[in-house]
């Protein structure tokens, strides 16, 4: 399965479709963006903030011949058919209210390896991340399946969504430090989140 670019507003906003599902995706290197995203979040999802599930992803500038990997480029959020992809590393300035986000501890971050990419965000942004859920273990458990603890999130996608998606090695691997952000990468990213989300969203739910 692949994702596809449906609409490119041309303005940092765009559609991307993952599966039947189309993320109304926002790309912004700007506090300000931020703050009016996580607005918009708290303002549709304000019935349901006690239990809010969001899908957090980073990507970095991958490691080559022995040298070290780089600091958080990207940090995406996806909560519904939102996502955020926040060009963090080459930010005007990271705003209090993402400080506040993810340290609220009334939100659940799930991802693969969520807590590494915490650890990172920690230690590159002193952001704190307060309640996160690796989804291998959230899915081993919830479905008795403990193998699942192993797996990447394409397989839990197929587990629990049953669909398979598609990850370019050379996407994974592109410069996520880039002042400018392909369409590959955009929409590898926004995927990432998505699935993260959606994943989380159906074992909670039992909605698989």
């Amino acid at each position: 399965m692949a994702t596809s670019m449906v609409t490119d507003f041309g303005d940092g906003h765009c559609i991307v479709a993952f599966d039947q599902d189309h993320v109304h995706t926002t790309l912004t290197s700007s506090g300000g963006v931020v703050d009016e995203w996580l607005d918009l979040i708290y303002r549709i999802h304000r019935r349901r903030l006690e239990r809010l599930v969001v899908g957090l992803d980073v990507e970095w500038r991958p490691s080559f011949r022995g040298l070290p990997p780089g600091p958080v480029a990207l940090l995406q959020l996806c909560v519904g058919r939102r996502c955020l992809v926040f060009q963090i590393l080459r930010a005007d300035y990271v705003p209090d209210s993402l400080f506040d986000f993810l340290a609220d501890g009334r939100f659940t971050f799930v991802g693969v390896g969520v807590y590494g990419d915490a650890q990172k965000l920690s230690a590159h942004y002193g952001l704190a991340v307060t309640n996160t859920v690796d989804l291998r273990y959230l899915a081993a458990n919830t479905l008795g399946k403990p193998a699942l603890r192993h797996t990447g999130l394409q397989g839990l996608v197929w587990q629990v969504m049953g669909v398979w998606p598609e990850k370019p090695h050379h996407v994974r691997v592109s410069a996520w430090d880039a002042p400018r952000l392909t369409r590959d990468q955009l929409q590898y990213a926004c995927a990432d989140a998505f699935a993260s989300f959606e994943v989380g969203r159906r074992l909670y739910d039992g909605d698989y």
